[in-house]
């Protein structure tokens, strides 16, 4: 039996751009953004999670192949993949990546079928920042980042740089000073995350919640679970968006 069986498949098509979509569950939307390779075992297992917790759960299919799981040959592949892919901000810095217009877009839809306060929003790795950049749409209430790691660090401007553009990021404080807080993840030894939670700390102040874990690991729900943060993600949820 594959692993999606249980979840309603759908898409979503904004501004001429479509993706598949993977729903399951009842309560307030939380859109999961899954990270390279893809939506491996993992995400779908805290996706599973997330909807045992009381939430209507969309995990877009960005890249990769569903199911396959975490390894060297499924992340290479991938890698090709999103290195040609335009949809997506690699190396340049103070640009917001293209998907984020659709990301925001489907929250959107997501919110105006459920209602509440707004929707979760958790990015994860080489998608982490998109939940950031979703957050500048007052439909995402609870925006996540996990261990976020664009655009790649290969210098000290890019380690620093919150894959936003000056437009996003003024959006992002402006809401920020209006309430909406972040929550980050992140391992205190994961290189690829750079400078970003101090940056972050710079920009929003005590609106940046970081859960910071001991240790070399990288992600913070899936591979390298830490089940610290899981639970300080449902309580995020749960404080955001059962209001």
């Amino acid at each position: 039996m594959s692993l999606l069986d249980s979840w309603t498949q759908g898409d979503h098509r904004a501004s001429g751009v479509r993706h598949p979509t993977y729903r399951k569950g009842s309560g307030p939307g939380v859109i999961v953004i899954h990270e390279i390779p893809g939506l491996t075992p993992s995400v779908i297992g805290f996706g599973e999670e997330l909807v045992e917790a009381g939430y209507t759960v969309v995990m877009p299919h960005l890249f990769g192949e569903p199911e396959r799981p975490m390894g060297a040959r499924s992340v290479a592949s991938t890698l090709r993949q999103v290195c040609v892919n335009r949809e997506f901000t690699k190396i340049a810095t103070r640009q917001t990546s293209p998907v984020a217009n659709w990301l925001r877009s489907l929250a959107r839809e997501l919110h105006a079928e459920l209602g509440g306060p707004g929707v979760g929003a958790l990015g994860m790795c080489f998608t982490g920042g998109f939940a950031l950049a979703m957050m500048v749409d007052d439909a995402v209430a609870a925006p996540v980042l996990a261990q976020p790691s664009t655009p790649f660090v290969v210098s000290p401007s890019r380690a620093r740089d919150l894959n936003l553009s000056d437009s996003d990021l003024a959006k992002v404080k402006e809401r920020a000073a209006a309430g909406c807080e972040v929550l980050g993840l992140r391992y205190l030894k994961d290189p690829a995350v750079g400078k970003r939670f101090e940056r972050l700390t710079e920009e929003i102040g005590e609106k940046f919640i970081k859960v910071e874990l001991p240790g070399k690991g990288h992600s913070t729900v899936t591979e390298q679970r830490s089940q610290v943060a899981v639970d300080r993600v449902l309580e995020f949820f749960e404080e955001k968006l059962r209001a």
